[in-house]
């Protein structure tokens, strides 16, 4: 992979995520990606990203209208997207880009994933973060469409039916734990030390993910967690997430 030119994709639909998700991490992966590479926004409402970020329509999964949105990451496995090829890395809108990015296309192999944080030790990946060809899994897709009452009831979610998809095809694979990394289970410190220790970022950490709450803007303050998870107030995240670091 080296060498060549790679995307960087992202998907924003309705109305829980405004453009400055977008535009940040627009930006963070600006600052470092090193490699040559496109980044496409995938939307329904383009309203208020920056200039620099390619549009593109949400792909389509090929079902009957409903409330399938859940599972939209799917159609991006279908067997072309938009006019994109080659290697791209998908990243959730509210992740937080804290490292360099170029590691992320140096391991082989067609498919990585991170490891989900909630079970480690399964095979299921958090598709907060995975790399793929364009095209070389439609499988993925065309399998949940012919199938799509049978794979809701088999898996909870979209990663946990993708990575069980992926590993049919024996491509299941993941980077290193540290490169990605959930902050509410790594970052913040275990209670009571939380009352009193700030958040802290994995040595190896490039790639900090959101879930639930807090989300980026209530980690910089130290609010939005449980009553029973509280936090102290992270600076290297906002430094991060205004690209100020």
């Amino acid at each position: 992979m080296a060498g060549e030119s790679v995307n960087i994709i992202c998907m924003k639909w309705g109305v829980k995520y405004g453009p400055e998700y977008v535009n940040r991490l627009y930006d963070g992966v600006r600052r470092h990606l090193s490699r040559k590479h496109r980044f496409v926004c995938f939307t329904d409402d383009p309203t208020g990203i920056v200039e620099g970020v390619e549009i593109r329509p949400l792909p389509e999964l090929g079902l009957p209208p409903g409330p399938e949105r859940g599972w939209l990451k799917l159609a991006t496995f279908g067997p072309t997207l938009a006019d994109l090829r080659g290697v791209t890395l998908f990243l959730d809108v509210d992740v937080v880009i804290t490292g360099p990015l170029d590691v992320f296309f140096d391991p082989p192999g067609p498919f990585r994933i991170m490891r989900d944080f909630k079970r480690p030790f399964s095979k299921v990946g958090n598709s907060s973060v995975y790399r793929f060809v364009i095209g070389a899994h439609p499988q993925v897709l065309s399998y949940f469409v012919a199938h799509v009452d049978e794979v809701k009831a088999a898996h909870r979610n979209e990663q946990e039916y993708l990575s069980w998809a992926i590993d049919r095809e024996g491509a299941l694979d993941y980077w290193p734990a540290d490169w990605a990394v959930s902050y509410k289970k790594r970052c913040i410190p275990k209670f009571p030390m939380s009352l009193w220790q700030a958040p802290s970022h994995p040595a190896d950490t490039r790639i900090v993910i959101f879930h639930g709450n807090p989300k980026p803007e209530e980690a910089i303050t130290g609010t939005g967690n449980k009553w029973y998870r509280p936090a102290r107030p992270a600076p290297w995240i906002a430094r991060a997430w205004y690209g100020e670091g």
